[in-house]
């Protein structure tokens, strides 16, 4: 625990001095006519349930007050950053109905990867839509939003992106935790470390294929700490020596770190490929460690606990579910108070877990260059 709180006084002392260096005061504030967001479902806010089966109660309940495609009770990371923007919630680019794509899109889709996985979504959840497929999404919707804009009456415009602010858009990449979460369902570490250059890679070929299209500022998430996550503490039979301070699996977090590392490293050369980008990294991981390791001085229970679902004396049964357990039907129902958990469903953060870390990350503390998110569109 001392560890976490001298590590979060560095980070807090490194972002004041960084932001004072970077001449933060002298920076006018970006005007993010739009946001456009790819990523897995730590931020889909309902392609998935537009593309394969709507999200179920009680998953929205805390905000929405009833489902939204949202795998939480409320709000994502990437809800708190369009409010924290002025900007409306985004919408899903596969959601049909009711849709406003004025002020962005989100290509987001639960279990998609950056590299496309020779899985499926009905044998282990892994999603068709990896980060390829939401390029030539965005793409295709570039450039059909545009023909139709241009061919429409002023009034006929208002659920249309306006093209001059594509260029002035806020890119955000967050996704990778379903790649990691593949490299340890083959249970074989020298493949998963040979495998992530080239999925460094293809994250990379999607920030320039953007580039060249007219993107300029990026804000890209690294991945969190999987090895936290309370699905993987409740599912496995672990030794005490297979824990880290905060009782984390100290194997997974790795392949977390290790990614992330790489990642960290191709955002550097990019920024140097693409002369007319800004690039901020994101340490999402950083944000939720001290999070986990913080959770009762913030406010929360125990981070291995979990709100939504069943789980006791080895039944597991997931959040929304219903499973007959020696004659008697069990309902996987929420807690009584979601806002006291970091974790909905074991996998997913709740609404108040995902405020916490997005006030983090806006504010520049976990973000390299150390600028909020209303500043990104400079360059230190």
């Amino acid at each position: 625990m001392e560890n976490v709180k001298v590590f979060s006084i560095i980070i807090a002392l490194f972002s004041v001095l960084s932001v004072e260096s970077v001449g933060l005061k002298d920076l006018k504030t970006c005007n993010f006519g739009a946001v456009y967001n790819f990523g897995d479902s730590n931020s889909d806010t309902g392609g998935g349930s537009a593309a394969f089966w709507p999200a179920g109660k009680p998953c929205g309940e805390t905000f929405f007050g009833r489902p939204v495609g949202r795998g939480c009770d409320g709000r994502l990371i990437i809800d708190f950053i369009a409010e924290h923007l002025g900007l409306p919630h985004l919408s899903p680019y596969l959601d049909s109905i009711g849709t406003s794509f004025r002020y962005g899109a989100n290509f987001a889709i639960g279990g998609s990867t950056i590299r496309p996985q020779n899985e499926s979504m009905s044998l282990n959840g892994v999603s068709p839509f990896s980060l390829d497929i939401q390029i030539v999404q965005f793409d295709q919707f570039k450039d059909r939003s545009g023909y139709f804009y241009n061919r429409s009456y002023p009034r006929d415009r208002h659920n249309l992106p306006r093209p001059e602010d594509f260029s002035k858009a806020l890119y955000i990449f967050d996704i990778g935790q379903n790649d990691i979460a593949a490299g340890l369902r083959k249970k074989n570490d020298s493949a998963f470390h040979a495998s992530v250059p080239d999925i460094v890679d293809q994250l990379a070929k999607a920030v320039q294929n953007l580039y060249e299209h007219g993107a300029r500022t990026f804000w890209v998430h690294n991945t969190g700490p999987i090895g936290c996550l309370p699905v993987s503490l409740h599912y496995h039979d672990i030794k005490p020596e297979e824990l880290d301070e905060q009782g984390c699996l100290k194997a997974q977090n790795a392949y977390s770190m290790e990614f992330n590392r790489q990642l960290k490293a191709r955002v550097i050369k990019l920024r140097e490929k693409l002369p007319h980008a800004a690039l901020t990294y994101v340490d999402i991981y950083a944000a939720k460690y001290e999070l986990i390791g913080n959770a009762k001085k913030q406010g929360f229970v125990e981070a291995a606990n979990i709100c939504c679902g069943f789980h006791e004396d080895e039944i597991q049964v997931y959040c929304g579910h219903k499973q007959n357990i020696n004659g008697t039907e069990i309902y996987a129902g929420s807690c009584e108070n979601p806002s006291d958990f970091i974790s909905w469903d074991g996998v997913h953060y709740t609404e108040a877990a995902n405020r916490w870390v997005a006030h983090r990350i806006t504010n520049g503390s976990f973000s390299d260059p150390p600028l909020p998110i209303k500043h990104a569109c400079h360059k230190p």
